[in-house]
C-alpha cells in the first residue's frame, strides 16, 4: 500500500504542475517590488550565500521533500542528488516512514547522501515518529538537519491516513530533543501560521518552512486516490505562501519558504518577505522526470544566474537586504494583511 500511494504522489504531482508556471494564478503576483531606477548595485557584488540552522548554504535555493520508498522514487531521489551536487543545492528527501516500515527501502533515500557526498542534506519523518526513529533517519543519511512534516489535512483526505493529531507538539519536542542536528517544522504545502510558529519555537524546533498553499495540493492527490471523491471542497486550503510568511514573520524562528514557487521572481519576493531560503518541489520534479538531472541543472542555473540579476537590479548584495526593498502589497494578499492586522511592509 506505502509504495503504491508513493508512486500516486509522484503522479498525480506531476500531473498538477502541467499548467505553465506563468499561467498559474498565485498569491506571489500581489507582492510587487518599488521600482527605483537608480537603486541597483553592481553584479560582482551580490553574495547568493545564506545561513539556515547555523550552517551557510551557497545560494538561497533548496530542493525540498518529494518523494523515496519505491524502485521507481529511488531513481527520482538519485537524479535530484545529481542535480544539488551540481549546483550546490541543498537538499530534502521525501517522508522517510518507508524505510522505518521496510528496512529493504534504505538505497532509495540513502541514494542522496551517496550521489550528494559533501552537500546539505535534510531527512524528513511525519510527527508520528518516535525519537529514536529520528535518529534512525538522521543517521541513514548522515544528514545534516531533520525536516519534521505536518500533514493534518493531507492525512484527513487520505483514505488510509491518521486520524490523531493531538500527540504532535509533544512528539515534536521530544524528537528536537533527541536528535543532534537542527529540526525544521515544515508544512507539505498548507501553510504555517504565525501563531503555529510561535508554538514551534517553545517546543525546541531550529527553523520553520511555512509551505504554503499555492504548489502541489495534497488534499487534491488525496482526493483523487479516493474512490468516490468526495473531499474537492478542500481543495485550496490553507494559508498561501506569502500569507504564511508575513503572518508569522514575528514569531521568534528562522523561517524558510516553499510552497507556489514558480520563478526567480518568487523566489525574490519570498526573500523580501523575509524567507532565509527558498525551496521548491514540484517544478523541480516535473523538470527531472521529464528532462532528467541534466535538465534540472539547467533549471537551477537558469533560477541562480535570474536571481543574482533580479537582486543587482533590486540593489540587494545578499538575500537577506532584499527584505529592506519596499514592496507593494495588492489583491487578496493585502485583505488578508488588513484583516490580521499586518503592517504591510516586513
Amino acid at each position: 500500500m506505502t509504495a503504491t500511494r508513493k508512486d500516486d504522489h509522484v503522479r498525480l504531482a506531476v500531473a498538477q504542475h502541467d499548467t505553465p508556471p506563468g499561467r498559474r494564478p498565485s498569491t506571489f503576483d500581489d507582492v510587487r517590488f518599488v521600482h527605483h531606477a537608480l537603486a541597483g548595485t553592481d553584479r560582482d557584488r551580490v553574495d547568493l550565500t545564506t545561513t539556515v540552522a547555523g550552517r551557510t548554504w551557497p545560494v538561497p535555493l533548496y530542493i525540498n521533500a518529494m518523494t523515496g520508498g519505491t524502485a521507481a522514487t529511488g531513481r527520482i531521489n538519485r537524479d535530484l542528488a545529481i542535480a544539488a551536487r551540481e549546483t550546490g543545492l541543498p537538499i530534502a528527501t521525501g517522508s522517510l516512514s518507508p524505510y522505518l516500515k521496510d528496512p529493504s527501502t534504505a538505497e532509495t533515500f540513502s541514494t542522496v547522501r551517496r550521489h550528494h557526498p559533501d552537500g546539505f542534506v535534510m531527512a524528513n519523518l511525519n510527527a508520528n515518529a518516535t525519537p529514536e526513529q529520528a535518529r534512525r533517519a538522521v543517521g541513514l543519511l548522515e544528514a545534516d538537519a531533520l525536516q519534521i512534516h505536518l500533514n493534518s489535512v493531507q492525512e484527513t483526505v487520505m483514505p488510509e491516513g491518521d486520524r490523531s493529531f493531538g500527540h504532535w507538539p509533544a512528539a515534536i519536542a521530544a524528537i528536537a530533543k533527541a536528535v543532534e542536528v537542527p529540526v525544521i517544522v515544515k508544512e507539505v504545502g498548507f501553510g504555517l501560521s504565525g501563531r503555529t510558529v510561535t508554538h514551534l519555537a517553545e517546543l525546541g524546533v531550529a527553523a520553520a518552512d511555512v509551505a504554503g498553499r499555492g504548489g502541489t495540493d495534497f488534499a487534491r492527490i488525496e482526493n483523487g486516490r479516493r474512490p468516490e471523491q468526495d473531499y474537492a471542497y478542500l481543495e485550496g486550503w490553507g494559508l498561501s505562501t506569502p500569507e504564511a510568511l508575513l503572518d508569522a514573520r514575528d514569531s521568534g524562528l528562522p523561517l524558510l519558504a516553499s510552497g507556489g514557487i514558480r520563478n526567480p521572481l518568487d523566489a525574490a519576493r519570498a526573500l523580501a518577505l523575509g524567507a532565509r531560503a527558498v525551496g521548491s518541489s514540484g517544478p523541480f520534479l516535473t523538470t527531472v522526470t521529464t528532462g532528467g538531472p541534466d535538465a534540472l541543472i539547467t533549471l537551477i542555473n537558469t533560477w541562480t544566474d535570474q536571481l543574482t540579476a533580479l537582486m543587482t537590479l533590486l540593489g540587494a548584495t545578499t538575500p537577506a537586504e532584499l527584505s529592506a526593498c519596499e514592496l507593494q502589497l495588492t489583491g487578496a494578499l493585502h485583505d488578508f494583511c488588513t484583516q490580521r492586522g499586518i503592517q504591510r511592509q516586513p
